[in-house]
């Protein structure tokens, strides 16, 4: 099987690949104009990405595409609708990055109630402010609101619950495995939003969660409230946020995701957001860790080996 392979990927994931008879094409930099002409000239069967975008027109350039595959969960970067029109069955990986993102959106929660990077940003600045930063209010008995307790959901609730914290959340389904197991409650999306101290977004992209937290939201909110969002960019409305921030109305944020994102080869981040005092930001580095991107590799090579043996390939979104 000849395998397009248009963004990074794990090293040992390639050589399963190779091992398995595949011709493997690697280009981390394709995205656009050039992911079409190099779907077109690859004659590629089975296209893989990661963050890079597969719209209609580098579907339709395809001649012998049978299989994309988003290596992670999420796949909104990816027309579905156009390529189940040529046929082509569009696969994720749900799941194996899962621990990696709950671990980051822990890391946001205790360094905005510790405000750490502060503290290490007036440290390098030669400033001693002990005082000032030791009104931290700790975790232990705080709120934790999921929306979204999903795989990730979960991940992050367990966390939660070794330091302590009272866990709420709310979701379009019961999770009544999910209850029983952490001590968690099921609360309308309005009771996450007035009663917790910390909210996490662990939802789909979308038109169906697009500002799913906006001004109105926010209002809802404690004004000591941070939310963090690792899930898509477009589920918060920045400007929103941004204002109601810099008003005093919701203590802080952690963003791993923005509503306009640079390309791979990007190397400037110019959204005004990345400046409001409160916001603690990091690179859409959610799903990076060794662990997971090794996951998600042995998660491609098995969609791609059953494929190969002439079975249905798992986890199909569009079929």
């Amino acid at each position: 099987m000849k395998v397009l392979i248009a963004d990074k990927f794990e090293k040992a994931g390639l050589e399963k690949l190779q091992a398995m008879g595949c011709q493997v094409t690697l280009d981390a930099d394709l995205s656009g104009e050039s992911l079409r002409g190099a779907v077109a000239d690859s004659e590629c069967e089975a296209l893989v990405v990661r963050s890079t975008k597969v719209t209609p027109d580098i579907i339709d350039a395809a001649k012998n595409l049978e299989l994309i595959i988003r290596a992670g969960a999420g796949y909104d970067t990816i027309d579905t609708a156009a390529a189940k029109a040529k046929d082509i069955r569009v696969c994720n990986c749900p799941g194996k990055n899962s621990v990696a993102v709950a671990e980051l959106v822990m890391g946001l929660v205790l360094a905005l109630d510790r405000r750490i990077v502060d503290n290490t940003a007036d440290l390098r600045n030669g400033v001693w402010n002990k005082k000032g930063y030791s009104k931290a209010r700790g975790l232990k008995g705080r709120t934790l609101g999921i929306v979204g307790l999903g795989r990730i959901g979960y991940e992050v609730a367990k966390r939660a619950a070794a330091f302590d914290m009272h866990l709420i959340y709310s979701d379009v389904v019961d999770q009544t495995a999910y209850e029983k197991e952490l001590g968690i409650k099921k609360v309308s999306f309005e009771q996450v939003l007035a009663e917790a101290d910390f909210i996490t977004l662990h939802v789909p992209g979308g038109a169906g969660t697009k500002h799913l937290i906006g001004g109105e939201q926010l209002e809802i909110m404690k004004p000591t409230a941070f939310v963090i969002n690792c899930s898509r960019g477009g589920v918060i409305d920045q400007q929103a946020l941004a204002k109601a921030i810099e008003a005093g109305k919701l203590g802080g944020a952690g963003l791993d995701v923005y509503e306009i994102e640079p390309l791979a080869t990007d190397k400037e981040f110019k959204d005004p957001v990345a400046n409001v005092a409160g916001v603690y930001g990091t690179h859409h580095i959610g799903a990076s860790t060794e662990q997971a991107q090794l996951a998600v590799a042995d998660e491609v090579v098995r969609i791609i080996d059953t494929k190969m043996k002439g079975s249905a390939p798992p986890n199909c979104v569009n079929m």
